[in-house]
């Protein structure tokens, strides 16, 4: 499979990300969809016959047990290290981003992957409490002496970025190489601002949620599917403007049709249409990375982009938290252990 370079990193990934937040300990205040080790065990293992490399999680997917599951696999594998892209993040935790709080969960996360280094590290989201210039140079330091080879944002505002962008380039720290946003058909409200700033830094786009947590896949809004029926992060994020959103979804049926593909191919080639390097997709058994693979053969026209696009409007805002004491955004409130 062919490899992009991670933003302006020494990183090179595969287009497509396989998400670590469908992997972990089912626990009674978290995701009640998450896989057992040996199922993980044989995603990752069918992941890395097709190619796909990069795998992403979380210190606090499942409280840790999705490294934790994620480290065993790839050990009863038998894999190198120098053939997977491991990523995790950092913030939903004690002390958020704070130079303390960073050296203490990086040094738990390469603990229960089995690791002593990641390819990427993440901040999960922006630390409203802690100086930036502390967060950089931990961040920093980190790659300095091998633990860490690139650094990561994920969702907030286009200012955060640019703002800690700028500070690591006063002090001469190691700058964010990808953003790891929410981002789809249904949510595009990240072309007004933070994706510009990452064009401007020259970032690699790997957002989460490329499928809408599944509002892409299919023609009917709800499902059966446990995390449907039980995901409230789910539908805190999209169903409150369900009405605005089944419009495009009936495009993206109409084009999946006229293509001969399932709809969800469609979601995901429109992500590299716009010039995303590596949707991150869950997936919940091995043949769900053979689906997500496939949609790789598909490529949809300018024309195909603009009418998926046409009937978007506005939308709240959904993943960069508020100032504390401001008004919480949609969709940011989420089960303990399981933040995105």
């Amino acid at each position: 499979m062919e490899r992009t370079q991670l933003g302006q990193s020494d990183v090179m990934v595969p287009p497509l990300c396989l998400g670590g937040m469908s992997f972990g300990e089912v626990l009674p205040d978290s995701h009640q969809w998450t896989v057992d080790q040996p199922t993980t065990q044989a995603i990752i293992q069918r992941a890395l016959e097709l190619g796909v490399n990069f795998i992403d999680t979380a210190n606090v997917y499942a409280r840790g047990t999705s490294e934790e599951f994620i480290g065993a696999s790839l050990a009863n594998l038998g894999v190198p290290r120098e053939d997977v892209v491991l990523a995790s993040k950092v913030y939903f935790n004690e002390g958020k981003l704070s130079r303390a709080a960073i050296e203490r969960e990086i040094t738990a996360t390469l603990q229960r992957l089995g690791t002593d280094y990641l390819d990427l590290y993440i901040i999960h989201r922006f630390d409203y409490d802690t100086p930036i210039e502390e967060t950089m140079e931990a961040l920093d330091a980190l790659v300095q002496d091998g633990r860490v080879r690139a650094l990561g944002a994920s969702a907030m505002y286009g200012y955060q970025l640019h703002t800690m962008q700028a500070v690591a380039d006063a002090h001469g720290w190691t700058r964010f190489a990808s953003m790891q946003n929410h981002y789809n058909l249904l949510y595009r409200e990240d072309e007004r601002e933070l994706i510009p700033v990452c064009r401007q830094f020259g970032l690699a786009l790997t957002p989460y949620s490329p499928l809408a947590s599944g509002h892409l896949t299919r023609p009917t809004w709800d499902s059966d599917s446990v995390r449907s029926t039980t995901d409230a992060v789910m539908k805190s994020k999209y169903d409150r403007v369900r009405e605005l959103d089944i419009p495009i979804i009936t495009r993206v049926a109409e084009v999946a049709e006229r293509l001969g593909v399932p709809m969800a191919d469609v979601g995901l080639a429109w992500h590299w249409a716009r010039g995303v390097t590596a949707p991150i997709v869950g997936c919940s058994r091995p043949s769900r990375v053979d689906d997500a693979v496939r949609a790789l053969d598909v490529t949809i026209t300018t024309e195909d982009v603009a009418y998926l696009e046409e009937l978007y409007l506005p939308h709240e805002l959904v993943g960069p938290l508020a100032r504390p004491g401001e008004k919480e955004l949609a969709g940011t409130t989420v089960a303990a252990g399981d933040k995105r």
